[in-house]
């Protein structure tokens, strides 16, 4: 067997190989959905997007006679050391052809990078954090992924697994029936008895005061999952970043802001799942991805509720469930009637027992991997 070389991404030109080698990896996978190459390039960019101000990171190319075989990124992520007081390191966006020694070559050059920058352990996925693309599937490979939800072959955790990789955490990916959930009577009692205690009111996103709004998102966002697991606050710059991204994919219906006497408790982010649009792009927005946004969303079928927040001193009073019972109707109005609640990690109790009362099934598990380095 040839030997597999490693080299580092250090051109516009290895970066675009970076980008485009998954075309090689998912080329007879019907489930695969490319990324956008124009938001690949940005969350890759290290002199410009914010992620890079609390955080470095080296990406590499596995080659076998000058072929592209594999790639991955060894991330070093300050801010998330800093707010668990540790010292780990991730690997993200991991492409490998089926051969372990490929495999190996790419987690030993990531490996290698976060031990010489004094860290301990290397977890992941995280593309690159907890607050993008996080996990690797390792069950429910028969449907394609949903919105900002990751994919990959079925090989790829018995790769991890051989390298040496240990499971740290799994997250939970909740299928949601319109029927099914208007039919709980469990779910229907606790929101309506929460909603007359609490009094708390939903309202949608006003579109014109965006900036405005996005304030009110930076506060609940940096409240409510501060003490979970993984957890990694958002900067303001991210959290304008995001915004400006996601601005045009927003449904306005389903961005829900909830108050108690005017003040915000929690906020729910809710997607139609664009990705039966991105596949049929293959990649590129530009010329003719933006017609199609406009005159297919209208034949989305699912929708993505991606974040759900309680801030801590309302949790636990049953809010959430006036959220669940509010977007279920919701997204009915839109034409949509299935959706995924994700992800969930799986010791959240709070969100599984939620998500189960809205009668909801796992059908898909993500994991997070670590291993000493």
């Amino acid at each position: 067997m040839d030997k597999v070389h490693i080299e580092t991404v250090s051109s516009r030109k290895d970066l675009l190989e970076f980008i485009k080698f998954p075309w090689q990896i998912y080329k007879d996978d019907k489930y695969w959905v490319p990324p956008l190459i124009y938001d690949r390039k940005k969350i890759l960019d290290r002199n410009n997007h914010p992620f890079y101000q609390h955080a470095e990171a080296e990406f590499f190319i596995a080659r076998r006679n000058g072929k592209p075989v594999g790639r991955i990124a060894a991330i070093k992520n300050d801010l998330h050391n800093k707010y668990h007081n540790d010292k780990v390191g991730f690997f993200g966006f991991f492409e490998s052809i089926n051969d372990q020694s490929v495999a190996d070559s790419l987690f030993d050059a990531a490996r290698n990078w976060l031990k010489m920058r004094g860290l301990t352990d290397m977890r992941g996925p995280a593309n690159p954090s907890s607050n993008d693309e996080y996990g690797m599937l390792i069950e429910g490979f028969d449907d394609e992924p949903r919105i900002l939800m990751s994919y990959n072959p079925r090989y790829y955790p018995l790769l991890c697994e051989n390298y040496g990789l240990k499971k740290a955490k799994d997250l939970y990916a909740y299928k949601l029936e319109n029927q099914k959930v208007t039919g709980s009577d469990k779910l229907r009692r606790v929101a309506e008895i929460a909603q007359k205690r609490s009094g708390i009111k939903i309202s949608p996103i006003i579109m014109k005061d965006f900036k405005r709004e996005i304030e009110k998102i930076k506060f609940v966002y940096n409240n409510a999952w501060a003490p979970n697991w993984g957890f990694v606050p958002m900067t303001d710059p991210e959290i304008d970043v995001m915004a400006k991204e996601l601005k045009p994919l927003v449904e306005p219906s389903l961005l829900l802001f909830g108050e108690i006497d005017n003040k915000i408790v929690g906020f729910a982010l809710v997607l139609p799942d664009y990705n039966y649009i991105f596949k049929q792009m293959n990649g590129r927005l530009f010329p003719f991805g933006i017609i199609k946004l406009l005159t297919q969303k209208k034949k989305i079928k699912w929708s993505r509720i991606l974040t759900l927040g309680i801030i801590p001193e309302y949790q636990k009073r049953g809010l959430d469930a006036v959220f669940y019972w509010e977007i279920v109707q919701r997204a009915a109005m839109n034409g949509i009637f299935l959706g995924e609640a994700s992800w969930i990690l799986e010791d959240n109790d709070m969100m599984n027992r939620g998500a189960e009362t809205m009668n909801g099934e796992i059908y898909k598990k993500y994991r997070i991997y670590e291993i000493p380095v």
